[in-house]
């Protein structure tokens, strides 16, 4: 969240910063509650300091035997204190309200961020890949479509156990969701990663902290209450994204500056309602209610923070160079950012199949597999991350940044798309062979059941 001093004395800052990002915030009522709250204590240090002196009145009155006016200097401490009572209680009240209107504020932008509205004014940096592009059939399958033909993703299944927005994935198909989630990993790892396994269930606090909560509620999945009473309100959601545990497991710590930076990547299964996205994606594991990701976060020094993003989206951007999958560079705009960010940058994957025209100059589309932020101290702030850049020194708020290291179903279509081959067999990237043992082509499968049988076969 932000500093509420920094609101206080920069509202013409913030306001623009709202604006510019098209965010819907009464920032004057904001700024009313933390006037309102400045006046309630002063006026509550000032009845303090009233009773302090008629406290030292009475054993002035007690030592003199002025017993009447002692009297009614007592009654009149006990006044004062019941009104002290009163303004301490509402000035509670108002910070409690105010903390929650903050926590609605999002990240104010890096001046180094474009202007705009949405998507449409992000500005491409840079693209890799397309100086060498492999043949890919004329008339490239869609990943849904192929999938289905080899019997590799299994998205009526899905439906059938668990709901719209889950599949299966069967045979050569999850194995390689296998093979890229380990490949991710080692890469990070020769970069310094140090690996970990976190809860999936994290609590309102956590999702809190990295600003998920209060805004994005809708696209989370809360656990509900177990047949055990011990647990009917147990605080637990889903994890959206492993960012939300990794970043919350130093919560409140103070870190030394020999810490830093510390990078940490997880692999983690997340779930997302993609609440508002009814209607679109319909097919495919594009976009999905379940899926794999390794995640990249790193906690640093203030002062480096942006050195480190630049870093860090070389870091992601090398999972797709070994895997030699083209894709482009984007620089957000501040009304693309998201909520917590003070500056991203995307990573989007080119998937050639032509069903949606909004790639390269050759058809097919981009999918996002990673966006690259600095969060410099909003999530810091919210979750209490601290860091002593000297022992003897007071802690400071530190920098958090993190990226997908990759989205793993996205990557997996860019695979199906760009690796097809004219006889609908897929080439498995020479990257991923060692986690495959040695295979080369997913050819498929043969279904089973009654789906294996033609028309006429069936009853």
């Amino acid at each position: 969240m932000l500093d509420r001093t920094y609101v206080r004395e920069n509202p013409d800052e913030v306001r623009d910063a709202l604006d510019n990002r098209g965010a819907d915030v009464d920032l004057d009522e904001i700024l009313d509650l933390d006037e309102r709250w400045r006046e309630l204590k002063a006026r509550g240090d000032e009845l303090r300091h009233e009773r302090n002196q008629i406290t030292e009145q009475i054993g002035q009155l007690v030592a003199e035997g002025k017993q009447e006016e002692k009297d009614e200097a007592i009654e009149q401490s006990k006044e004062l204190k019941a009104e002290i009572e009163d303004v301490e209680a509402e000035a509670d009240d108002l910070q409690e309200e105010l903390r929650d209107r903050i926590l609605e504020v999002p990240q104010v932008p890096h001046e180094s961020v474009p202007l705009g509205v949405d998507e449409r004014h992000n500005v491409e940096d840079r693209r890799w890949g397309f100086d060498d592009l492999r043949d890919v059939p004329e008339d490239v399958t869609p990943h849904y479509e192929l999938g289905e033909e080899m019997d590799i993703i299994d998205e009526d299944r899905g439906a059938k156990t668990t709901g719209s927005g889950f599949y299966f994935l069967k045979g050569d198909g999850a194995r390689l969701e296998h093979a890229l989630i380990q490949f991710m990993m080692d890469v990070h790892r020769e970069q310094g990663y140090v690996d970990l396994f976190p809860p999936v269930p994290v609590k309102s606090a956590a999702m809190r902290g990295t600003g998920q909560l209060p805004k994005f509620a809708d696209d989370a999945y809360r656990i509900g209450g177990s047949n055990d009473e011990e647990y009917e309100e147990e605080d637990l959601w889903l994890c959206p994204t492993a960012e939300v545990p990794v970043t919350n497991m130093y919560a409140g710590d103070i870190l030394l500056q020999d810490d830093l930076p510390l990078k940490h990547q997880a692999y983690t299964p997340n779930f997302r309602r993609e609440a508002g996205e009814h209607g679109t994606e319909t097919r495919g594991i594009v976009r999905v209610h379940q899926f794999n990701k390794v995640e990249l976060v790193n906690f640093v020094e203030p002062e480096n923070s942006y050195d480190r993003l630049e870093e860090l989206l070389d870091e992601a951007e090398e999972v797709l160079r070994r895997l030699e999958l083209p894709y482009r560079i984007l620089e957000l705009c501040t009304g693309d950012l998201t909520f917590a960010s003070a500056k991203t940058y995307d990573i989007e994957v080119w998937a050639p199949a032509d069903d949606m025209d909004d790639g390269p100059d050759r058809g097919g589309r981009w999918l996002e597999v990673s966006s690259a932020s600095n969060f410099e101290d909003f999530q810091a702030r919210r979750a209490g991350l601290r860091y002593r850049p000297e022992r003897h020194e007071s802690a400071e708020y530190l920098h958090t940044l993190n990226a997908s290291g990759l989205a793993i179903p996205r990557v997996m279509v860019a695979i199906l798309e760009y690796y097809q081959n004219e006889d609908g067999t897929v080439t498995v990237p020479e990257a991923l062979r060692p986690y495959m043992d040695g295979q080369e082509v997913i050819e498929g499968h043969e279904k089973v059941g009654e789906a294996a049988l033609g028309a006429g076969e069936r009853e």
